[in-house]
């Protein structure tokens, strides 16, 4: 049996495709990998490109993969979830947040009391606890479920001191606890894909976004904004999770010893390689953001703690949506907060 990709989208994508090939003979099993970033973007080239070189490796060619980058087969970044789902595309990376409710056990690592700007150790300990977080996954094979190093605040105005200076900006936010964040702020939460960030900058539609510097690589943020903050000893506020998966009837038509290969390349050893890359990957988003004569500025002790309050105000929204969805949000979240901890150097 051969799988290949969804011919429905035509010729073009297939053709714009970038091809990561098998040894010159014939592949049991071809699969389509979709995403919604560039070819160039640190989760192409460090991320799926490696990872599908691993398993066409380990699997002697009988598998092989198509990345398909920029949301080329068609859609937009919401839906890649539900064509992941459904079968339209074998396997694909892309944000929870984009679908916000069906990922209500994951939510807890995006809130920003959780995450302290660690990617390796927020990675970890999503992995000690994917049993508890399963329920999320019903309906997809997960290869990887991953942070990055968190969002910082990247302005297109001046760089902000305190707490004070967040009033009546307009904020891209990242997911729902972003938004409820950007609210606590007294900021305006102006939700959207990160492809369509540097337009909306460049016209104004928002003065701001959260977004990690590893993010703003590919995007060109650097040339877009003036200024970026992170709080006391390089926190965050907050994070995005994420998740690559693949086609449950795609995974299920690997015989077991590919299943295998499959399996050996995901959990644990990916989480925490991941992890690494992204943490090593942010300083250089720093630096271009530098060497593009922007500000980059870490809060005072004094003005991080300022934003404890709003911090414990969205854990608290959450604890009362996920009891109103019949979630031990309080076990969950204590659960996570330890997690991290246990890996944090």
């Amino acid at each position: 049996m051969t799988k290949t990709p969804r011919t429905m989208f035509g010729l073009a994508a297939t053709v714009s495709a970038i091809a990561v090939s098998a040894p010159a003979f014939a592949q049991d099993f071809q699969f389509s990998i979709h995403h919604f970033l560039s070819p160039k973007s640190p989760t192409q080239t460090m991320l799926l490109e490696p990872w599908a070189e691993s398993i066409e490796e380990a699997s002697d060619g009988r598998i092989a993969f198509e990345i398909f980058p920029a949301m080329s087969l068609g859609g937009a970044p919401p839906e890649l979830f539900s064509q992941v789902r459904d079968g339209v595309v074998d396997l694909a990376w892309t944000l929870p947040g984009y679908t916000p409710g069906t990922f209500p056990h994951l939510e807890v690592f995006e809130l920003p009391d959780v995450h302290g700007g660690d990617a390796r150790a927020t990675n970890l300990a999503i992995n000690d606890m994917m049993e508890d977080l399963a329920a999320d996954f019903e309906d997809v094979h997960p290869i990887l479920v991953h942070v990055h190093t968190g969002n910082a605040l990247h302005l297109a105005g001046d760089a902000i001191g305190g707490i004070e200076d967040m009033e009546g900006l307009k904020i891209r936010s990242p997911s729902r606890t972003g938004a409820w964040l950007i609210e606590e702020l007294g900021a305006e939460p102006v939700a959207m894909p990160v492809p369509a960030l540097p337009q909306a900058l460049s016209k104004k539609v928002v003065d701001a976004a959260l977004v990690p510097f590893e993010v703003a690589i590919p995007l060109g943020l650097s040339e877009l904004t003036s200024a970026s903050v992170e709080l006391e000893g390089g926190q965050r506020f907050g994070t995005s999770t994420f998740i690559f998966a693949m086609n449950k009837d795609s995974y299920e038509s690997l015989p077991e010893d590919l299943q295998k290969v499959i399996d050996d390349h995901s959990g644990r050893a990916l989480a925490e390689e991941m992890g690494v890359e992204w943490n090593d990957i942010e300083p250089v988003g720093k630096q271009m953001a530098r060497d593009a004569g922007n500000s980059v500025v870490e809060l005072s002790a004094e003005a991080s703690a300022a934003f404890d309050a709003p911090f414990e105000a969205v854990a608290q929204r959450w604890l009362s949506e996920a009891a109103d969805m019949g979630i031990d949000g309080e076990a969950l979240l204590e659960k996570a907060r330890d997690a991290v901890a246990s890996h944090s150097e």
